[in-house]
């Protein structure tokens, strides 16, 4: 594991950005990208479309999504709308590069569809996908991709997707699952902000209650990208 912590949020961004482009620029051939939603990765993808927007090859990215609430492309709360908007409507990533998880569908029937797709589509090992990286975030919860601590047992589902359920409102997502996660050759935690730094701590510690605490690469590629109102040094 590794821990990167920077003066504020946007530092932490840059630095996660050229971060990202250099692995994408260092693999031959396809690379295999993985993202969440939210406010956090949305700082990540304005940065990417502007200073490296001419320096990445958007052509040779497969890009995927960790989870998705179940709710249209176009609604508020549409992890793919988001991307849609900070990142993909500025590059040149080929519509058929783009393999989003249908929010508006039927949760166990997209949830299946999806699973196939992955494994028709990403490079297997042992059956199970490897992305080159998983972009994760962390709720406050513990939580992270849409694996809650109420369904912790999602860390270690032999299928490639699950439906989650909010703990709270109710709403159903779609999710990888830990063992998708933990086949990453890079996966990286972008977490900013103080209301990070208790669960930050447990993470660190290894609860073994807390999801986030269960991302464990195979590959030992585990990164933290951190400022440092959430690092709990």
């Amino acid at each position: 594991m590794k821990k990167n912590v920077f003066e504020n949020a946007d530092l932490a961004a840059q630095a996660l950005a050229r971060f990202v482009a250099g692995e994408i620029g260092k693999k031959n051939g396809l690379f295999y990208l993985a993202v969440s939603g939210g406010s956090t990765p949305a700082r990540l993808f304005s940065l990417l479309t502007g200073s490296y927007r001419d320096v990445i090859d958007w052509e040779k990215i497969r890009l995927f999504w960790v989870d998705e609430r179940c709710v249209p492309p176009g609604h508020g709360e549409s992890n793919y709308g988001m991307t849609r908007e900070t990142l993909l409507d500025h590059v040149a990533i080929p519509g058929e590069n783009v393999f989003r998880m249908k929010g508006e569908e039927e949760p166990a029937l997209e949830s299946h569809r999806y699973g196939e797709l992955i494994k028709r589509t990403v490079p297997l090992d042992e059956g199970i996908p490897v992305f080159d990286m998983v972009l994760l975030g962390m709720g406050d919860d513990g939580h992270t991709a849409s694996v809650f601590p109420d369904q912790i047992h999602l860390m270690d589902s032999r299928k490639i997707c699950e439906v989650a359920v909010h703990p709270v409102s109710g709403q159903k997502r779609i999710t990888i699952t830990g063992p998708v996660i933990n086949k990453g050759r890079k996966v990286i935690f972008f977490l900013t902000g103080a209301g990070k730094k208790t669960m930050l701590e447990k993470i660190f510690q290894q609860d073994q209650s807390l999801p986030a605490s269960l991302v464990q690469p195979e590959s030992g590629g585990l990164y933290f990208f951190l400022d440092k109102a959430a690092d709990p040094a």
